[in-house]
């Protein structure tokens, strides 16, 4: 899903990266952070295409445990770029960040969003 030639980056409030060598073990440790997920859905606001680049707009609305903690909703505003390589869509860049100040208090360590 993830391009593995740069550009590529990634941003949350508190966990950001550039290139695939710092990105990918953002995503391992996020992964270790992350559990029980009951539900995800993506409310997409706007999208678009143009050339071999795309974009999506949108709230994630998501239940899942966050470092062994009993599962709760959070929604964050995520923004993902995605660039056609061989034929296929890959992401080039992701930003996420909480959508109102209480999923924030839910996510991973106190950040105040996640990527």
């Amino acid at each position: 899903m993830w391009s593995r030639e740069d550009p590529v980056t990634l941003f949350g409030a508190a966990i950001s990266g550039g290139g695939w060598a710092e990105i990918c073990p953002i995503f391992g440790r996020l992964g270790s952070s992350f559990s029980t997920c009951t539900s995800n859905r993506n409310e997409v606001i706007a999208a678009g295409a143009s050339g071999d680049l795309a974009y999506i707009v949108a709230f994630e609305h998501t239940t899942a445990s966050v470092q062994g903690a009993a599962p709760q909703s959070y929604v964050l505003r995520v923004t993902t770029v995605f660039r056609r390589e061989d034929g296929e869509w890959k992401v080039v860049h992701r930003h996420g960040d909480p959508a109102s100040e209480s999923a924030a208090a839910r996510l991973p360590d106190g950040t105040k969003g996640v990527a």
